[in-house]
């Protein structure tokens, strides 16, 4: 399966937290049945982009890189790469290569979508990332490095984090609930 078709499976079938989050589904879907090459770079004015919010093991703080072009922090990610299966696994490949944490328990299905306009990006006109977000949770004691395209990596925690767009916020949030739905339970099974 292509990426194109596999990135067409994996946002049908995903549950949206919220109305907002499903119109944006829906214009993700509508573009790419309407453009074959629609996780390009290449394809403008608009493509999909992939990231991920890394989380502690704890969940206590989360790694956040300063974005050398855009100088804000923001969650890992990036373009989709031809030899990228999926949504999910370029966006693991990108929080990989930009945070240098081996071994992130990632989860494969998106927990926000985003579209926003990067000026950066394409050199002209108006070009929008179509940005499908992960959740991965590294593991404990885990070293992180700084990539070219970071002027900064660094652990952040909940109660102290820097400025940071709203949507940020919003995805930090879906992240925490993922995770903390998804751990296993502390309480030993009934016998």
């Amino acid at each position: 399966m292509s990426a194109h078709a596999a990135a067409l499976v994996a946002l049908r079938s995903w549950l949206p937290p919220s109305t907002e989050q499903s119109a944006l589904r829906d214009r993700y879907v509508d573009h790419l049945e309407a453009r074959p090459d629609g996780l390009a770079r290449s394809c403008v004015p608009d493509h999909l982009t992939a990231s991920t919010l890394v989380l502690d093991a704890g969940a206590d703080a989360v790694l956040l890189t300063l974005h050398a072009k855009a100088r804000r922090w923001f969650q890992f990610g990036g373009h989709v790469e031809p030899g990228d299966p999926s949504l999910a696994d370029a966006a693991l490949r990108e929080a990989t290569e930009e945070s240098g944490v081996a071994g992130l328990r990632f989860d494969p299905v998106p927990v926000q979508l985003s579209e926003h306009a990067v000026p950066f990006c394409g050199g002209s006109g108006d070009v929008h990332h179509l940005d499908v977000r992960f959740v991965a949770v590294a593991p404990n004691g885990a070293a992180h490095s700084v990539s070219d395209e970071s002027l900064d990596v660094r652990w952040w925690r909940l109660d102290a984090l820097p400025d940071l767009e709203p949507e940020l916020h919003d995805l930090i949030a879906l992240a925490l609930e993922r995770v903390q739905s998804s751990a296993p339970s502390s309480r030993a099974p009934a016998e």
